[in-house]
C-alpha cells in the first residue's frame, strides 16, 4: 500500500518551504496540485522535476477513485495546494476521508498556514480560538453571523480583497463597532501588513488603502469584550 502525503507549501516567502517537504515531493510517485500553473514554478525552484496533476474542488470527487487505486497499488501520492496546508480552506478533506475509509495511510507534514501567524500577531487571546475560514457568500451567511455574535473564543476568518469591506461592515453590525479585531494581509511577503483596532477603525483604514492580497481577519470573542467592559467599569470606580 502507498501513502498519501499532505505537503504544505509557502504562503508567500519561499524560504518557508521545509527540507522534509522538498524530499517528500522528490520521492513521491505522483504529485497532485490545486493549480498546476501555480505549482510548476514552485517545483522548478526546488529542483523537483516532476509533472503535477490537477486536483481541485471541481474534480476532486471524480479524481479520488483513481487516486485511491494508485495508493492501493503501492504508489506514494503527495498533495499540495496553491499555498499553505492542503484541506485548510483548500481541496484535500475529501481525499483524506476516502483514503482513510479504504484503510490507507495518510500523513500531513507540518508547515505554512496563514491563520496561525495572523492569530499570534493579532494580540487577541490565542489560548482558545475557532477557525471559520471563508463565510458563506450568500445562503447561510446571515445565519452564521448571528450565531457568531455569542462566540466567546477568538474567531478567525479568511477573506478576499473585494469582499473585505463588506465583511468588516457586517461584523460591526452584528458584533458591535467597538469589537476588537486584527486584519493581516500579504503574510510573509514584502508588503506584509497587520492592522489592529476596533472593527470601525480597521474598516476606515482599508477604505483609504489599496486592497490587495489575501486577508486573515481575527475578531475578539464575546467573552473578551465583557472582560474589557468590566475593566473599564472597575477603573472608573
Amino acid at each position: 500500500m502507498g501513502k498519501l502525503f499532505l505537503v504544505p507549501t509557502p504562503i508567500g516567502n519561499l524560504e518557508d518551504m521545509t527540507f522534509r517537504a522538498i524530499r517528500i515531493l522528490k520521492e513521491a510517485d505522483v504529485i497532485l496540485a490545486e493549480d498546476t500553473r501555480t505549482s510548476a514554478p514552485l517545483l522548478k525552484h526546488f529542483g523537483i522535476d516532476k509533472k503535477a496533476y490537477s486536483h481541485h474542488q471541481h474534480n476532486e470527487h471524480q479524481a479520488t477513485t483513481e487516486i485511491i487505486r494508485l495508493l492501493k497499488e503501492g504508489k506514494n501520492v503527495a498533495l499540495i495546494s496553491d499555498a499553505g496546508t492542503p484541506a485548510i480552506s483548500d481541496p484535500g478533506f475529501f481525499l483524506v476521508r476516502e483514503s482513510l475509509k479504504n484503510g490507507l495511510e495518510v500523513e500531513c507534514l507540518p508547515g505554512a498556514t496563514a491563520f496561525v501567524p495572523a492569530l499570534v500577531n493579532s494580540g487577541l487571546p490565542c489560548d482558545a480560538f475557532v477557525f471559520e475560514g471563508f463565510l458563506p457568500v450568500k445562503k447561510g451567511r446571515q445565519t452564521r453571523l448571528k450565531k457568531l455574535t455569542t462566540e466567546e473564543r477568538t474567531m478567525i476568518f479568511y477573506e478576499s480583497p473585494h469582499r473585505l469591506l463588506k465583511t468588516l461592515e457586517e461584523f460591526a453590525q452584528y458584533m458591535g463597532a467597538e469589537r476588537q479585531a486584527s486584519v493581516s494581509r500579504e503574510l510573509t511577503k514584502l508588503y506584509e501588513e497587520t492592522v489592529r483596532g476596533t472593527l470601525t477603525e480597521i474598516k476606515s483604514h482599508f477604505e483609504n488603502n489599496i486592497l490587495k492580497g489575501e486577508f486573515v481577519i481575527c475578531v475578539a470573542g464575546a467573552e473578551e469584550e465583557v472582560k474589557k467592559k468590566n475593566k473599564y467599569k472597575n477603573d472608573e470606580e
